[in-house]
């Protein structure tokens, strides 16, 4: 299936021909590479955000390769910018969005996107009703429920102006075990749908409503799409989930379709790095993946793929503290999850520069230790990585693609265009 099965374009898309990447963009923004962003963003100014293009063409082949045939839904809360949405779409394999916002999801229905899967339960009721209001976005977007409560506030929205909105159940993929007397719950915590009764029960309860129609279910399985493999116990981990979701799914899936009494044509799950064993599941219809485009630090240590980053911002050198330091202007990018160090940004070119512990990532200034040999001076430019995909998009209006040592195009990112959802 291509992109243009679900999730067309329109006719002004960029253009959508995949690019072999160059041996050097592998490297997180080492060596060569490094030089390239220096070079063809020379004389812009800073803080800015660039996406290696010749990285981005290599990570959208490597997923559509490792879904061996599975449409890919793009994650948009892991791209954020509109023009590599539908330029991504576009390519053969890539099929529909995943949106985390109802008002994001009626904005991108208008702008061209003819499938767009909800992520998230909503209580938005403004949303909701300017989507039930809108017929071409009604038919284009499918909410997600897991709680009778959603359903009440779509289905009012969906009777306040005679349609029918399709909803898709989100049901909770985390690995539940015993040790001895104890249960344990691996996995994060998201829908209160586990077993297929539950599933049964909520799917005739959304139809009870009326003017709703389950069309599907969706499993995210966080502790193997979101853990990179650094231990034999988490290895051990996904390798159980992956057995339980193998039955419960196909489980989940019948009880559904036996509840609402038709067939279900939409079956989501995965993540970028748990596609293989998503798609090895034949109950499965699609897989969504965001995080494996842009590649951020959080990625780096999976091995189900090559890590490829694409995404990076640059900031500047405003003044050297002393021997041994320079501080740059910006950098305060925290990534949202727990308070560690993982979450914060790395500076990745030139080599041998670290963040301190006192004062991390700054909201004005981030000073960076040097190693011994390392030299920056007023005026440089130092390259950094966030440690999840889309968020830092949240902190500029545009982007730079590159491509060699030349910029592209410079496109709006999704704050760029006025459009912040989150």
């Amino acid at each position: 299936m291509t992109g243009t099965a679900r999730g067309t374009v329109p006719p002004t898309s960029p253009s959508t021909t995949a690019t072999v990447r160059t041996a050097d963009a592998s490297a997180p923004a080492t060596g060569t590479l490094g030089v390239r962003l220096d070079e063809a963003t020379r004389g812009l100014p800073a803080p800015l955000a660039v996406v290696d293009l010749d990285a981005l063409d290599a990570n959208a082949t490597d997923l559509v390769h490792r879904a061996g045939g599975t449409p890919v839904r793009v994650a948009s809360k892991s791209v954020r910018v509109r023009h590599v949405l539908h330029d991504v779409l576009a390519r053969p394999g890539f099929a529909g969005v995943m949106a985390y916002s109802v008002r994001e999801a009626v904005w991108l229905a208008r702008e061209g996107v003819d499938d767009v899967l909800l992520g998230y339960p909503s209580v938005d009721t403004g949303a909701l009703d300017e989507l039930a209001a809108d017929p071409r976005a009604a038919a284009a977007v499918t909410l997600m429920v897991d709680d009778v409560a959603q359903a009440d506030l779509a289905a009012a929205a969906a009777r306040a102006h005679g349609t029918t909105l399709r909803v898709c159940l989100d049901v909770d993929a985390s690995l539940r075990v015993r040790l001895g007397p104890l249960r344990a719950h691996l996995g994060v915590r998201r829908s209160p749908v586990h077993s297929a009764a539950d599933a049964a029960v909520l799917a005739a309860a959304v139809e009870a409503r009326g003017p709703l129609v389950v069309r599907g279910v969706m499993f995210y399985e966080a502790q193997v799409a979101g853990l990179p493999d650094t231990s034999p116990a988490v290895r051990a981990v996904k390798r159980l989930s992956v057995a339980d979701l193998a039955v419960r799914r196909a489980a989940v899936v019948e009880a559904v379709q036996d509840a609402v009494g038709h067939a279900l044509d939409l079956v989501n799950s995965g993540g970028s790095g748990s596609v293989e064993t998503s798609v090895s599941d034949a109950t499965v219809t699609e897989v969504t993946a965001g995080s494996g485009l842009f590649v951020p630090t959080l990625f780096d240590r999976y091995r189900a793929f090559e890590p490829r980053p694409a995404a990076f911002f640059g900031l500047d050198v405003v003044r050297v503290p002393g021997p041994g330091w320079a501080t740059v202007f910006g950098g305060g990018y925290v990534a949202s999850g727990p308070a560690v160090k993982t979450r914060l940004p790395r500076p990745v070119w030139p080599g041998g520069l670290a963040l301190t512990g006192r004062e991390g990532a700054g909201e004005v200034q981030t000073p960076l230790r040097l190693s011994s040999g390392a030299d920056l001076r007023v005026g440089d430019r130092v390259w950094f990585r966030h440690a999840k995909a889309g968020e830092v998009m949240e902190r500029f209006s545009d982007v730079h693609l590159v491509r060699g040592t030349s910029v592209e195009a410079t496109v709006p990112t999704y704050r760029g265009e006025g459009r912040t959802f989150g």
